[in-house]
């Protein structure tokens, strides 16, 4: 039996026309006019003065935070219920991930959590807006005035997220975003960070590709990476930001059609606050209290619909194990269940998804 997937790319528009282009014409590395392209569509649309390819969406939270001098030493506040990637990067820089709760409306980091970890080590604060919904910014911006910290979001699953009609990425000093294969916008693997300071753009540019200078070729003046994205990906990312517009609406659209499908329902969606337009990146629901979880998702499995859990806490993996207890993100992370929301789906498709769920409850 084939399942309708949790995800799916939609690769229908100029994606093949444009991918070729670079194979022709042998731009296929990471020189060539798809890649400014493309980061000239996603600072218009974000609304960011720099917008940065990077290979990946990890690297772009390591290239962030490294590039705001964040080190061994320093702490930064992270939210436990978070893919692990947040926490990995502040790791990698080696730093100390420090944790905070998440609040149990909107699934997302606890602005007063974070103000009671804040100590004299503290460098920053990584703001993960999970799902497509936002984080309170307001509360963590002045959070972060207050105490001197930078700010960085996480904004790999909130291409198209607004609040108040900015967008995510635009309200710290940093943002970060992922493309990969199960991202709103793909370009099967690649990732970009966004700042409106000139001076940590030049410096983003110039540690992404090995530290070399931007003005004298092979002359490298400080520690480097290889961080950049290729043409061939900036391509595909290109003719998906053609889309943006329509692959939004359509996953708002699916999103809609689940919480009418499942309002009667023991089941729980992420909070929507007033002003908050979503990307609706991955319809997420709590499963009501003591449920099976892995029964739920083997018997929607059996009835043809994939799903998944959402992301564990990081303070339980082996390596940030941690006898801390964080009971909102630990009930969010045991409960959460990740429905099929990719914009290729058709409204039976969503009807099939949601029977499916209340059946196997």
């Amino acid at each position: 039996m084939s399942l309708i997937p949790v995800y799916a790319p939609d690769i229908s528009g100029n994606e093949k026309r444009y991918v070729n282009d670079c194979l022709e014409t042998n731009w296929i590395s990471s020189i060539g006019i798809y890649t400014e392209k493309f980061e000239s569509i996603c600072s218009e649309f974000i609304g960011a003065k720099h917008a940065i390819g990077v290979c990946n969406g990890t690297v772009a939270l390591h290239l962030a935070l490294h590039c705001l001098d964040i080190g061994p030493g320093d702490e930064v506040i992270v939210p436990t219920f978070t893919y692990i990637a947040s926490v990995n990067t502040i790791a990698q820089t080696g730093a100390t991930p420090v944790f905070v709760d998440c609040r149990p409306d909107d699934w997302l980091i606890d602005p007063e959590d974070v103000e009671a970890k804040i100590t004299p080590r503290t460098k920053a604060i990584i703001a993960v807006h999970l799902y497509g919904t936002i984080c309170d910014m307001t509360a963590l911006r002045q959070s972060a005035d207050r105490h001197g910290l930078k700010m960085i979001e996480d904004c790999a699953e909130s291409l198209g997220s607004l609040f108040n009609k900015q967008h995510t990425g635009t309200f710290g000093d940093v943002g970060t975003f992922s493309f990969f294969g199960n991202k709103t916008v793909t370009t099967g693997e690649g990732g970009m960070v966004v700042t409106d300071d000139d001076a940590l753009a030049a410096r983003l540019r110039k540690v992404k590709g090995q530290g070399q200078s931007l003005n004298r070729r092979y002359w490298h003046d400080e520690i480097g990476f290889n961080y950049r994205l290729t043409n061939i990906c900036a391509a595909i990312g290109l003719a998906q930001m053609e889309r943006i517009d329509q692959i939004l609406d359509r996953k708002r659209a699916l999103a809609d059609l689940y919480r009418n499908l499942l309002a009667d329902g023991p089941l729980v969606f992420q909070d929507r606050k007033l002003g908050l337009e979503s990307s609706e990146w991955l319809v997420s629901v709590l499963l009501p209290e003591g449920t099976d979880r892995d029964a739920v998702i083997d018997r929607m499995a059996s009835r043809g619909v994939d799903s998944r859990p959402v992301f564990y806490c990081a303070h339980r993996m082996p390596m940030y194990a941690s006898s801390e207890v964080f009971p909102v993100s630990e009930n969010i992370a045991t409960r959460g269940v990740s429905l099929p929301s990719f914009p290729a789906l058709s409204d039976d498709d969503v009807r099939t998804v949601a029977h499916a769920l209340l059946q196997s409850l």
